[in-house]
């Protein structure tokens, strides 16, 4: 089979999948921003380092002449490795950091001693209703106050100087498979926080709260709720008309659970709108529409929540392809005009440059290889669909990007020395096609895409194949000529955040446990450091008494990680020794520090109990493990390690033994609910028969080169 995908640039390249594929792809200065959203303060006190969100420091004592010297000033361990993905703040030589669980840390930014540390004890069985692991991305800070969101949908402020708590709020109805996943924002005194859970069937808000005492100040649904109750606003109502059927019962999605910017001059609040629910537009929306507000830059009124203007990047999303990726604003010269810009590379392959002012787009290029749409008409604004994309009555589609989008979470970043956007930009096909026997069950993932198609093969040579197609890749990206500068291969797609200094650096950890340092204005790797496990979180640099300081937080983790981890471990993992836990790692020019040794990583294999199934219940388990388990546990129940591995755990010694588990919840205070709503008891033995069976295949030696 041949695919056809959109070249950067225009073109067009052909790539052969292997048929089992089907079932399972010059220096230009700019202006900066006049704005003070732009000049990050040497502390970095705002999570993009600014209001702009530009991640860009204006420090220069770093330089590609003497990064050589960079070495570890000092590290502190956060006691966990799990998807470690938070922005630290420094404010006041304090730097504060998150890890799992919503914990809070306040350290000395010179020493990395600690002052003192939060547990805000979440219920962590509402880690079931991340999508994405049990993440967090930082903390906000304003008026002496530290600002966090949690896992069960919280929202805290503690005393920057004590970690004494002064308030807590719950932002979401506990009673609903919501989450907190990203980093509050505040604006005005107002903290703003939006939530997570579309695939599991919740309606999507933006919260605004007072920052003194907690109290909600105005709320601002991203998609349209049932209409027989009213609407809540104008917006509401407009929204309503571009959805059909009765989506409401679905929760409709459109959560806000990641990235915002806010533009002081013009005073607008920008947020990114995420996918709906469920992912397939013609369960939820049968009879199409552009399902306003899903996928979508949305400028709000900081002060009141009002609806100023919207730009839909994929109307009637139905693959996953979220606005919420990271935005940045700037100021560009184009055609000869100054323009006021927001610049996104969201979940579908294009990049956007818009006026911020009135959300007109000036223009869309992809950055990474698509074929769902050949173009964005720059008259409608509008992508150019392939047909063949909507899998809704379609057979199955092998598309790119998939859901795991051409750039995801991870924080890209803008230098207004080169003018560059760097983007840590992802590659990996997908099979989309309709869930057939389709259930809407609330608390459980409802995407009505068949699941059960997107499993690696085991055919070896059909999974190298495949491996292969599976990029990450740093990309220096000219939104003026939106072209592709340069760019940096990764052996994994799934790697960290970035950053752009002034002293023509560009930071970036990646999942072969590295921080290295490139030259901005071609790419050139010019420095490296061994974080003994993966990094997704992006660095943030600062100074104090005159020396620059670079910091970033280790942890591999996410949907990647939990999913394929353990299928396509880490390149640098080392075999026979722990990748590390999750730490916040601090540099300087001259230090010397060295992170702890390794430890030895003993694996207990048992001998697997006796397979007595017969192949179509093997088969029957591996279908409801793909669709239930593997989103955590791992493709082909091989686990990144971030999670128990379910071929060896005590508990797959009887069904009863799993049922303690899976059915009555022993371990939900460890994250892992009672499936009792979803799988019966003969669901349950089924799945059991599916991971002893690959038990026997992984202690028998059956699998080459995988675990």
């Amino acid at each position: 089979m041949t695919l056809k995908f959109t070249r950067l640039h225009g073109g067009t390249i052909a790539l052969s999948l292997f048929s089992l594929l089907l079932l399972a792809c010059s220096y230009v200065p700019f202006p900066k921003l006049t704005t003070e959203a732009s000049e990050p303060a040497v502390e970095w006190s705002k999570h993009g380092g600014g209001d702009a969100e530009q991640r860009f420091s204006p420090l220069q004592e770093i330089t590609p002449e003497n990064i050589s010297d960079l070495g570890l000033a000092w590290s502190f361990d956060l006691g966990v490795s799990r998807g470690i993905e938070s922005t630290p703040l420094v404010i006041d030589g304090i730097i504060y950091v998150t890890a799992t669980w919503n914990i809070v840390s306040a350290l000395d930014a010179r020493t990395g001693t600690m002052l003192w540390q939060f547990d805000p004890k979440v219920d962590r069985s509402k880690a079931a209703d991340a999508c994405c692991d049990a993440v967090n991305r930082g903390v906000a800070y304003a008026d002496g106050k530290v600002i966090t969101g949690t896992i069960d949908g919280r929202l805290l402020a503690l005393d920057a100087k004590t970690g004494a708590k002064l308030w807590d709020v719950v932002t979401v109805d506990q009673s609903k498979p919501y989450t907190i996943t990203g980093a509050p924002r505040i604006v005005k005194g107002k903290v703003f926080i939006g939530n997570g859970g579309a695939e599991y069937g919740v309606r999507g808000y933006m919260s605004a709260y007072d920052i003194n005492n907690g109290k909600m100040l105005w709320r601002f649904y991203t998609v349209p709720g049932k209409p027989a109750d009213g609407f809540e606003n104008a917006a509401m109502a407009k929204a309503a008309e571009t959805w059909t059927g009765e989506w409401w019962k679905f929760g409709g999605g459109g959560t806000v659970w990641d990235s915002m910017a806010y533009d002081p001059e013009l005073d607008l609040l920008y947020i990114g709108v995420g996918n709906g629910s469920p992912w397939n537009q013609s369960i939820r929306s049968p009879d199409g529409g552009d399902n306003l507000y899903l996928s979508s830059i949305v400028a709000l009124r900081p002060d009141t929540g009002e609806y100023v203007w919207h730009y839909q990047t994929t109307p009637g999303d139905s693959w996953d392809y979220t606005a919420t990726q990271h935005m940045i604003l700037a100021d560009l010269e184009i055609d000869g005009k100054a323009r006021k810009v927001i610049m996104q590379a969201p979940k579908n392959g294009f990049f956007y440059v818009i006026d911020r002012a009135t959300g007109k787009l000036l223009s869309a290029e992809n950055y990474v290889p698509v074929n769902w749409a050949t173009h964005i008409d720059l008259a409608t604004g509008r992508p150019v669909e392939n047909p063949d994309a909507r899998y809704g009555s379609q057979a199955p589609h092998t598309q790119m990007p998939g859901p795991f989008g051409g750039h995801n979470w991870h924080p890209m970043a803008f230098s207004p020395d080169t003018g560059l956007v760097y983007i840590p930009a992802i590659e990996t096909p997908f099979v989309y096609a309709k869930d057939e026997d389709f259930k809407y069950t609330e608390g459980r993932w409802n995407t009505g895409a068949d699941m059960t198609k997107t499993s690696l093969p085991s055919d070896e040579a059909d999974f190298k194949a495949i491996k292969a197609l599976l990029k990450g890749r740093l990309i220096a990206w000219d939104p003026k000529k939106q072209q592709r500068a340069w760019q940096v291969e990764h052996d994994s797609p799934w790697n960290g955040g970035v950053l752009a200094t002034a002293g023509g650096l560009v930071f970036q950890g990646n999942a072969g446990a590295k921080l290295v340092a490139y030259r901005a204005d071609n790419g050139e790797p010019l420095w490296d450091f061994f974080a003994q496990t993966g990094i997704v979180a992006p660095p943030i640099s600062y100074e104090l008494d005159g020396e620059q300081y670079i910091a970033v937080a280790s942890g591999w983790g996410g949907t990647f990680a939990l999913l394929y981890g353990g299928v396509l471990p880490q390149e640098e993992a080392t075999p026979g020794v722990s990748r590390g836990v999750g730490r916040l790692m601090v540099f300087k020019l001259g230090a010397k520090a060295e992170l702890p040794a390794l430890r030895n990583l003993v694996v207990n294999k048992p001998t697997p109990p006796k397979s007595e199934a017969d192949a179509a219940t093997i088969a029957s388990g591996k279908q409801l493990y793909d669709v239930n388990c593997a989103v955590c546990h791992g493709d082909h129940a091989i686990s990144s390690g971030l999670v128990p591995d379910l071929r060896w755990t005590p508990y797959l010694s009887s069904d009863q033994a799993l049922g303690l588990v899976a059915h009555e919840g022993i371990s939900s205070a460890k994250g892992m609910p009672s499936f009792s709503n979803v799988l019966n008891k003969n669901d349950l033995n089924t799945i059991r028969a599916y991971i002893v069976s690959r038990a026997h295949e992984s202690f028998e030696g059956k699998e080459s080169t995988r675990q």
